[in-house]
C-alpha cells in the first residue's frame, strides 16, 4: 500500500487518493499509530499529519495517545499517536434478505456491529412491500438509538438474487418469487422517510460474502478466492488477482444453476439437474426424510449423522458427492486459493468434508487442487452482512471528504 503519485496525477488527485488510503487502512485493520502509516503508505510524518488532520476536520477518525504511554506518564517521550476510526459518528445500513429472515444492522466506521434486529419466519414468497416494511420498522428503531450527531453514509443490501446493481432492480430471485422488483428504489423511498439520503448499494449475496471475508475474514490477504453461499439455492462471489468477478452485466457468479445431473431434479429456474438441486436445503432434507418445514434444518440433519442416524448419514453421504463434484469444477476453471462454506454449507462442510476431499481426488486436477484451501467463513453466519455494510461504505472510502461534505451539506438543508 503505497501513496499516489504517478505521472500526470493532479495535486488534489494525489491528496484524495491518499486520504483515502489512510481512512480505508484504519477501517480495516482499526486504531493505527502515526509510526505505521508512515511505514505503510510510506509518506513522511509530516504529510500523514496533515492527512489525520483532515479526516479528524471531517469527523472520520480521532486521534488517541496509546493506553501505555498514558500509564507511562509525561516522562516517556512523546509517543506517536494512534489513528482511530468514529464508529459512533459514523455508520451505515446493512440489510441481509434471505427466503426466510431479514437482518438489519447499522455498522460503524472500522466494521464494528452497533446495532441490529432480526426475523426469522416461514419459508415463502414475500411481497416486496412486506420486506421494506419490516425494514423500515428496523431502521426506525436503530436510528432512535444512534449518537445525536452522527451520520448515515451509506446503505447495503445483500440478497440471493440477479441484480441490477445501477438501480437496484432484483431481475431474478427464484426463492422469494421475484421478478424485476424495483428494490433500490423501493427503499429509496422508505429510507426517505426517516431522512435517510445516502447511496443505497444492493448487491448479490454470493458476491457480498466473498467482497467481507476478502477485507475481513477467511480470504484476507489471498488474491484468488471463490465464496460459496448456500440457503435454498445455491451461489458464488468470486475473487479474482483481488478484483471482483462480476460478468458483463453483473450476474456472473450464478453457479448453483450450473447443471450437474441432467437427469436430476427440475430447479425453480426451470433448468433440471443444477448443482442446488443436489446440494441445497431442500436436497439435504429430502434425503434425511425431514419434511421441509420451520422445525427442520440442515443443522439438524448434520447433528442426526454425528448421532449415527442412517438417513442423515444416506443424506451427508449425498451432499458430500455432489459438492466434491461441484468443487472440483470451481477448483479446475478459477484455480483459486481458497474455497469459503458459508451459508448452510457452513454447517455441512466439517461432516463431509472427509468425503469432499476423497471426491476432488477424482473431479479436481491435481496441480489447482493442491494449491487450495477448503475453509469455514471467518466471519461465520454474518459474511454476508458485512459485505453489504463494505459495499455501502465504498463511496466514503474513496473520497473521505468528498461524501463527507455532501452527507452534510444535505443535512443542514
Amino acid at each position: 500500500m503505497t501513496a499516489a503519485g504517478t505521472a500526470g496525477s493532479t495535486q488534489d488527485e494525489v491528496r484524495r487518493h491518499n486520504v483515502s488510503t489512510l481512512l480505508r487502512y484504519v477501517h480495516v485493520h482499526g486504531p493505527t499509530s502515526r509510526t505505521e502509516l508512515t511505514s505503510v503508505m510510506q509518506l513522511n510524518r509530516s504529510t500523514i499529519g496533515a492527512l489525520t488532520a483532515d479526516l479528524t476536520q471531517a469527523g472520520l477518525v480521532r486521534e488517541e495517545v496509546p493506553a501505555r504511554a498514558r500509564a507511562a506518564g509525561t516522562g516517556a517521550g512523546r509517543p506517536s499517536l494512534v489513528v482511530c476510526p468514529r464508529p459512533e459518528k459514523v455508520y451505515v445500513f446493512a440489510y441481509d434478505i434471505g427466503v426466510d429472515y431479514l437482518i438489519a444492522a447499522r455498522v460503524g466506521l472500522g466494521g464494528s456491529i452497533l446495532d441490529r434486529r432480526e426475523l426469522h419466519r416461514l419459508r415463502g414468497d414475500y411481497a416486496l412491500e412486506d420486506v421494506t416494511s419490516h425494514l423500515g420498522r428496523f431502521t426506525a428503531e436503530m436510528l432512535g438509538r444512534a449518537e445525536p450527531g452522527s451520520v448515515c453514509v451509506g446503505v447495503g443490501v445483500a440478497i440471493a438474487a440477479l441484480v441490477r446493481e445501477d438501480d437496484g432492480q432484483v431481475r431474478y430471485a427464484p426463492n422469494l418469487g421475484w421478478v424485476d422488483e424495483p428494490l433500490g428504489t423501493a427503499l429509496a423511498d422508505m429510507l426517505g422517510e426517516y431522512g435517510i439520503k445516502a447511496r443505497i448499494a444492493v448487491g448479490n449475496d454470493g458476491d457480498l460474502g466473498a467482497l467481507a471475508e476478502h477485507v475481513r475474514g477467511a480470504a484476507a490477504g489471498s488474491s484468488d478466492a471463490v465464496y460459496l453461499t448456500g440457503e435454498v439455492g445455491v451461489g458464488a462471489g468470486i475473487i479474482v488477482g483481488g478484483e471482483p468477478l462480476r460478468g458483463y452485466g453483473g450476474y456472473g457468479g450464478e453457479i448453483g444453476h450450473t447443471v450437474v445431473n441432467p437427469a436430476g431434479r427440475l430447479c425453480r429456474c426451470g433448468a433440471r439437474g443444477c448443482w442446488e438441486t443436489e446440494i441445497g436445503e431442500k436436497a439435504i432434507l429430502d434425503a434425511a426424510g425431514h419434511p421441509d418445514g420451520p422445525r427442520s434444518t440442515v443443522s439438524a440433519v448434520v447433528a442426526a449423522s454425528a448421532e449415527g442416524d442412517p438417513r442423515a448419514l444416506a443424506a451427508m453421504r449425498h451432499v458430500g458427492e455432489w459438492l466434491g463434484i461441484g468443487v472440483g469444477n470451481v477448483i479446475n476453471i478459477f484455480n483459486p486459493e481458497v474455497v469459503i462454506f458459508g451459508g448452510l454449507l457452513r454447517d455441512v462442510f466439517p461432516a463431509v468434508e472427509q468425503q469432499l476431499r476423497t471426491t476432488l481426488l477424482t473431479t479436481g486436477l491435481a496441480a489447482p487442487r493442491e494449491q487450495v484451501r477448503l475453509v469455514t467463513p471467518g466471519l461465520g453466519a454474518d459474511s454476508t452482512l458485512v459485505g453489504a455494510a463494505e459495499r455501502a461504505f465504498a463511496p466514503l472510502l474513496f473520497d473521505p471528504i468528498e461524501v463527507i461534505s455532501g452527507l452534510t451539506a444535505v443535512a443542514v438543508d
